[in-house]
């Protein structure tokens, strides 16, 4: 790997590439340290204990939203109006259209994503703001102040949105996800030095270290075989003879990702299981509360909050390859095209063979995502390392990144005859 990394310096462009996304990305993390003025920074911490959505946040950010810079809201805006598009896309017939028209369409699709973003980030910015001053967290709140706090966290958004972009199209891999990896390993030196400070302190003992280094090894291999993971279903060309020459007879496959959801699952059950607590801030005084404060039946070291939350991942991993992995319409391509799995009809036997095997690999894929997403919450309830914000999740999506950063330089690599990543 290292050897490849050498080679690809020493390759004018694509050093070029590999500079320019270093650099964007020291520029992503140098905004991370510009406070939003007029902000208790102290009563903001406290809103990202105990593994909530705001800890998420705050991780996706780099810190950003505990210590609430400019960036503190990250690109997840970004991601939620990436979602709801694709979504979109499957449900709404036009846009399904529009995105099978090339370049054009793909652009057209790419500007309602950054429209969703601002509506989603100045949406996402005023409830923050409220939230901000229930909790007496504002120095300054009166609304000329209000709107100067969610003009700053938009334009923060907006930026970082046009930086990953700037990425994707002059740099080395996806710029969103290149973002959110560097913000996600920026962590783990001050993950390190919370370890250390639970150890001096005594609230953990060395063997919870050792475990928990050993675990996250184990997770790291996991997700690993995971990502890379894939069924193939064997699938067979008829020959067609035209005059002299003959087409088709060729072997191919299908392939399908163990892991297809990867971590859009967990963000969709995270985001339900979070909406109750959300809900009880804004009020207090109601009974309903006190079950999502700390010892209520729905508190996040909770079995039942573990349960339901645990079945949420598998069922929106599910969601998720239904609604991108058409086998009606796969089966339907393979039969105009002369296509059919061995042993299997054409048409409708072939849809129903593909759904089998989907089902299966998505029960396999969504069980191991509720396992990662649960390591948190464990890692909290049993060990005495509290308070950190790592877990499975980050771990799939700095592999995840990792991976495809690693594919797309091999490729360039290929283009250019020299040994890569891959042997």
């Amino acid at each position: 790997m290292f050897s490849t990394m050498r080679n690809a310096w020493k390759i004018r462009d694509l050093r070029k590439k590999m500079i320019f996304t270093l650099l964007m990305l020291i520029v992503s993390r140098a905004g991370s340290f510009i406070p939003v003025p007029y902000i208790n920074v102290e009563a903001m911490s406290r809103m990202t204990e105990g593994g909530s959505l705001f800890g998420f946040f705050d991780l996706l950010s780099g810190g950003a939203f505990k210590n609430f810079t400019i960036f503190a809201l990250g690109v997840v805006p970004y991601i939620n109006s990436s979602i709801i598009v694709n979504l979109l896309t499957i449900a709404i017939p036009k846009l399904e259209q529009l995105s099978k028209e090339g370049e054009e369409g793909r652009k057209k699709i790419a500007s309602y994503t950054r429209y969703g973003t601002i509506i989603l980030g100045t949406i996402q910015s005023y409830g923050i703001a409220l939230l901000l001053k229930r909790e007496g967290a504002l120095l300054k709140d009166s609304p000329f102040h209000i709107f100067i706090i969610i003009l700053t966290l938009m334009v923060g958004t907006a930026f970082l949105m046009w930086l990953g972009e700037q990425i994707t199209e002059k740099g080395v891999g996806n710029g969103i996800s290149m973002l959110i990896f560097t913000n996600i390993v920026s962590r783990y030196p001050v993950m390190g030095v919370q370890i250390a400070g639970l150890i001096k302190v005594q609230t953990a003992n060395w063997i919870e270290l050792i475990l928990f280094i050993i675990i996250t090894i184990l997770t790291v291999m996991a997700v690993v075989t995971m990502e890379m993971g894939e069924r193939r279903i064997p699938v067979q060309y008829a020959k067609k003879v035209v005059g002299r020459k003959t087409y088709g007879g060729q072997n191919t496959h299908i392939p399908i990702n163990v892991n297809s959801s990867s971590v859009i699952a967990i963000i969709f059950a995270m985001s339900i299981m979070q909406f109750p607590a959300t809900l009880a801030v804004f009020f207090p005084d109601k009974g309903w509360t006190a079950a999502f404060k700390q010892g209520g039946l729905f508190y996040t070291d909770s079995y039942l909050y573990w349960l339901v939350y645990f079945l949420l991942v598998i069922f929106f991993t599910w969601f998720y390859t239904e609604i991108t992995f058409n086998t009606k319409d796969m089966a339907d391509n393979l039969k105009k095209n002369g296509g059919f799995v061995p042993g299997i009809r054409p048409g409708k036997p072939t849809e129903d063979y593909v759904q089998t095997i989907l089902n299966r690999i998505t029960l396999i894929g969504g069980t191991f995502a509720g396992i990662i997403a649960l390591m948190p919450y464990a890692l909290d309830k049993f060990t005495g390392l509290k308070g950190l914000q790592f877990g499975g999740t980050s771990v799939l999506i700095v592999v995840g990144v990792a991976l495809e950063t690693a594919k797309q330089i091999e490729a360039q690599m290929t283009m250019r005859h020299y040994q890569g990543f891959l042997r």
